[in-house]
């Protein structure tokens, strides 16, 4: 790579003009000329939102849905095909992936992906969150986004635009492929801890984690690629259960290439990894690369949390290995629902798992929110 392209904002390469450079859109336009610019999609089928032949970039995604099923923000999958493999890149819950889980929605934003969400709108209310996405998409010979619905009920209306590029010139070898992969642990496994008094300080909790074993999974796959970030969700239901309510004491331990504990990327606590500090923010919170897209009540600590870490000016690089952890309280003593997003490009293809089934993706019953009850 030319060093000078390392330090290079997207927004200097705005001047030049390209050759060779096709712009596309795959779209839910009505092809009749009407305004029903829409696809249904039927209970247990799958809506092909794109299906590009060549080579190229997807640059930016937008859709919304309206569907009458609790909790479907959970339950429709968004999948993502590259250069006609039979195996996703992407497979993931279709709010997780656009910054919030717990199957609800939030008005948030930053440089990747926003999420539009007003008092009007909500998984049971009339609209659902509109997406978008900007994370760049290359692809050497196709591409194919779908949305999987795996709801009892059908989704009475499924808007969107699919921006890409096609390239002449076919596409760089080294250009990664974009994958995104979704991981529960409901609950996460405490480890017992001693404490050395009565109500102690945070850096003062018992219990020492020196290899990171029993650490929650956002990511672990092997290849060669950058890690580019994640969303985490945090339920902490069982803070009345545990000696220290806060979950965000849990160290962000980055293991690269098969590495043995301390990791090239040890950090000092969960709410510290993702931007913030002293039990995260008063409130929800938006900035380019970190924020709190949906909080809970900060000085209770009780309650649904998702977080946001996208490393776009600081990829996480790995030439064999990576294993994204957080330690689950501190030296994971607490014991709550995990769950997360993690992005990466990798220059091998690594197919998505499959999802566990829609009961073990539902979400903790939730009444304050108003907007489902199951």
């Amino acid at each position: 790579m030319n060093p000078n392209q390392m330090f290079t904002s997207p927004l200097a390469g705005l001047p030049q003009v390209r050759r060779g450079v096709v712009s596309k859109r795959s779209s839910s336009y009505d092809v009749s000329g009407g305004n029903r610019d829409f696809k249904t999609v039927p209970a247990g089928e799958t809506c092909v939102m794109a299906d590009i032949a060549g080579a190229g970039c997807i640059k930016h995604m937008w859709i919304t849905t309206r569907c009458y099923d609790a909790q479907y923000l959970r339950k429709l999958v968004f999948e993502m095909y590259w250069d006609g493999s039979d195996e996703p890149s992407v497979r993931v819950p279709l709010g997780d992936f656009f910054g919030v889980g717990h199957a609800t929605g939030r008005h948030w934003w930053s440089l990747p992906m926003n999420c539009t969400f007003g008092d009007r709108r909500g998984p049971k209310g009339p609209f659902s969150p509109a997406f978008n996405s900007y994370w760049p998409m290359p692809f050497g010979e196709g591409a194919r986004i779908q949305i999987v619905n795996e709801a009892d009920e059908p989704i009475e209306n499924l808007f969107y635009y699919i921006d890409y590029e096609l390239y002449a010139d076919g596409l760089p070898q080294d250009f990664g492929r974009f994958h995104a992969v979704w991981h529960r642990e409901n609950p996460t496994q405490a480890v017992p801890t001693e404490q050395p008094y009565e109500n102690p300080a945070p850096w003062d909790l018992g219990g020492k984690n020196t290899d990171g074993k029993e650490n929650y999974v956002v990511l672990d796959i092997r290849g060669t690629g950058h890690y580019v970030g994640c969303v985490l969700n945090i339920d902490n239901f069982n803070a009345s259960n545990q000696e220290y309510t806060w979950p965000g004491e849990g160290d962000d331990m980055i293991f690269i290439d098969d590495e043995a504990w301390p990791p090239s990327i040890h950090g000092t606590g969960t709410e510290d990894y993702f931007g913030c500090s002293w039990g995260f923010p008063a409130g929800e919170h938006s900035t380019p690369y970190h924020g709190v897209s949906l909080g809970a009540d900060p000085q209770e600590h009780f309650g649904k949390w998702s977080l946001y870490r996208f490393h776009i000016e600081d990829p996480v690089h790995f030439s064999k290995s990576i294993r994204v952890t957080f330690e689950h309280g501190h030296a994971n003593d607490q014991s709550n629902d995990y769950s997360s997003v993690g992005f990466f490009y990798t220059t091998e293809p690594v197919a998505a798992k499959p999802l566990p089934p829609v009961e073990e993706r539902l979400a903790r019953r939730w009444p304050e929110h108003g907007l489902w009850d199951c």
